[in-house]
């Protein structure tokens, strides 16, 4: 018997809507794409962290606000998670360079 903690696997309830914002957020942290997307949040004077904020102003794409809306709150928190997990994946110099948008202030 294992005692180490499994998340456990939630459903989908909408495959097809929630590949498509689960794509918009892979491909926006993508190594070819992640700095172009920190820019653009920096542009856009967001803090990293402000997943609704990222997502209302299009910084993962135009759409995609749009198709998270469509989702049920287990599927949208599922989504929320993955992008948290991702942000904190940026390698550190990238993180160094855009500091202020992990600055909590």
């Amino acid at each position: 018997m294992s005692s180490l903690y499994q998340q456990p696997v939630l459903t989908v309830s909408d495959p097809e809507i929630f590949n498509k914002v689960k794509s918009a957020v892979e491909v926006s942290f993508s190594s070819s794409r992640v700095a172009d997307f920190l820019k653009s949040l920096e542009r856009s004077k967001l803090r990293i962290r402000d997943f609704e904020s990222v997502l209302g102003k299009g910084n993962l794409g135009a759409a995609t606000e749009a198709e998270y809306n469509k989702m049920g709150n287990s599927d949208q928190g599922q989504i929320r998670e993955l992008y948290l997990a991702s942000l904190e994946q940026i390698a550190p110099e990238l993180r160094e360079k855009f500091f202020k948008l992990y600055a909590y202030y």
